[in-house]
């Protein structure tokens, strides 16, 4: 009696087609997990907006910074936006402040955030950074 050894060419082409299957069930999901956390970085960035922007207005009688921040660094204020995030703060002098921000690898999204005014979309809650 012959002893087989290895695998036929049948038993090969199914693990290949089975691992096709996985890879195009799991590449939409991984492309979708990337860009959550992308927004999330815009949302991080906005928090940290929100303390830098109430650190500053306690040091000059209650009054907020307008400003874009483009880069990670930023010698205007305390704050600097993540590596592909522009942000842009818009204040109402004493009153408040909002800001929208995006991030250059989630076209189509933005994130905002708003204090002390009216709320900017996508934004509801006052302190709250949401994205669209």
């Amino acid at each position: 009696m012959r002893k087989s050894r290895g695998f036929t060419l049948i038993e090969l082409l199914i693990v290949i087609a089975i691992i096709g299957i996985l890879a195009a069930i799991a590449i939409p999901h991984y492309s979708s997990v990337k860009e959550k956390a992308y927004l999330a970085t815009v949302k991080t960035d906005l928090k940290n907006l929100e303390i830098s922007e109430e650190a500053f207005a306690s040091g000059n009688s209650g009054i907020y910074f307008s400003h874009t921040y483009t880069t990670p660094t930023d010698s205007a204020n305390t704050f600097g936006a993540s590596t592909n995030v522009s942000i842009t703060a818009t204040a109402v002098g004493a009153r408040g402040w909002s800001a929208t921000g995006i991030h250059a690898s989630a076209p189509g999204h933005t994130c905002a955030i708003f204090v002390g005014i009216a709320p900017v979309s996508p934004a509801v809650f006052e302190g709250a950074p949401a994205c669209d």
